[in-house]
């Protein structure tokens, strides 16, 4: 009997293009087709991994962890020298924070929808969140020396870092272990909580919180901001199956641009809710 194992439902609508459905016995139309085509061609019964090479990547080079990780990598530098940049040129430019603002949103939802993963467009919005990173800090570094707070940037570095690193051990070990409920719950979680983001932001337009809207208004802004961070330390799980799934998979080594884009953009949302935690607690009397 043929192994199917490496063809189990994927919950990650992206992957899920490089698999058969998940019902049992049912090939799908893309499978059964790469199946006929190869069978007819070697003149009789294929193997399972030989048919797996024919459909996985369309006959091309399979995702590895490798391939991540470089990709990864390469953009996060990307990142960091223009965070670089942001950081030196914020006070001559603050305006070039709201163009990197929008760039990065135009072009982060551009990633996300765009069927065919763009290098070109991944490398454009690292470098335009990477100066937006730069300038925020330099705004927030500036607000908390004025409170004669210090060392703030590098607090919030370290927590990110820390927290990625506790997230991997924990997915890695299977103490944490992303089920389709833990999904689900993640998934009404992130959409309450950007709902409250979206409020909390019109709030602050008219200076709820002093400026930081819900997020300012005493305890409850505090336990806000640690429900963000923990969200945004959990979704790098949500990531971290998607990368194993796409090389379960065999999904195409391109994929690996979108998956270090999804690493990302989750870490830059961890970063900047950790930061504005420890901003919002250094300014409490």
């Amino acid at each position: 009997m043929a192994d199917n194992s490496r063809f189990n439902s994927s919950n990650n609508p992206v992957l899920s293009r490089y698999e058969k459905p998940a019902t049992e016995g049912q090939p799908g139309f893309a499978y059964q087709e790469g199946q006929n085509a190869l069978t007819h061609a070697s003149g009789g019964t294929v193997t399972p991994d030989q048919q797996f090479d024919h459909v996985t990547a369309g006959g091309g080079a399979r995702i590895t962890i490798a391939d991540v990780i470089i990709k990864t990598t390469f953009i996060f530098a990307i990142v960091v020298v223009f965070a670089i940049v942001g950081w030196n040129t914020y006070e001559a430019n603050p305006w070039m924070l709201f163009v990197s603002l929008f760039a990065g949103l135009g072009l982060g939802f551009a990633n996300a929808l765009k069927k065919k993963v763009s290098p070109l467009l991944v490398m454009l919005y690292a470098v335009f969140e990477g100066y937006l990173l730069g300038a925020i800090s330099f705004a927030y570094n500036d607000y908390a020396e004025s409170i004669e707070y210090y060392g703030l940037i590098q607090q919030a570095v370290l927590g990110t870092f820390t927290a990625f690193a506790v997230m991997l051990f924990l997915y890695g070990t299977g103490i944490v272990k992303v089920t389709g409920k833990f999904m689900r719950v993640m998934m009404i979680a992130l959409i309450s909580y950007a709902l409250i983001g979206l409020v909390s932001l019109f709030g602050a337009i008219f200076g709820l919180g002093d400026g930081w809207g819900f997020y300012g208004v005493g305890t409850l802004g505090l336990i806000l901001c640690l429900v963000g961070v923990a969200l945004a330390a959990l979704t790098l799980m949500l990531d971290f199956e998607a990368i194993k799934q796409g090389i379960a998979m065999g999904a195409p080594e391109r994929e690996s641009w979108r998956m270090a884009f999804g690493l990302l953009v989750t870490l830059i949302w961890l970063y900047l809710e950790i930061l504005r935690f420890l901003a919002i607690f250094a300014g409490r009397d």
